[in-house]
């Protein structure tokens, strides 16, 4: 995977609100999505995005790296 996927996923991701949105949005599969975010969030070794069943926010780090980004 490369670095820019990851960052589109992530950015994504926060733009839609949520993994299947996003996937929906880039014509990938959820997983496809929820691995290339945790690739960044390991590479980068920082959480970004705080996950519940329900519902997917960014972190005050994830904020910061999606106004960089």
């Amino acid at each position: 995977m490369d670095r820019l996927s990851e960052k589109e996923a992530f950015a994504t991701v926060v733009d839609q609100g949520g993994f299947t949105d996003a996937a929906k949005k880039l014509g990938l599969s959820k997983s496809a999505i929820s691995k290339h975010v945790s690739n960044l969030e390991a590479r980068l070794g920082a959480r970004l995005l705080n996950r519940t069943t329900r519902r997917v926010s960014p972190t005050e780090i994830g904020l910061v790296y999606y106004d960089c980004a």
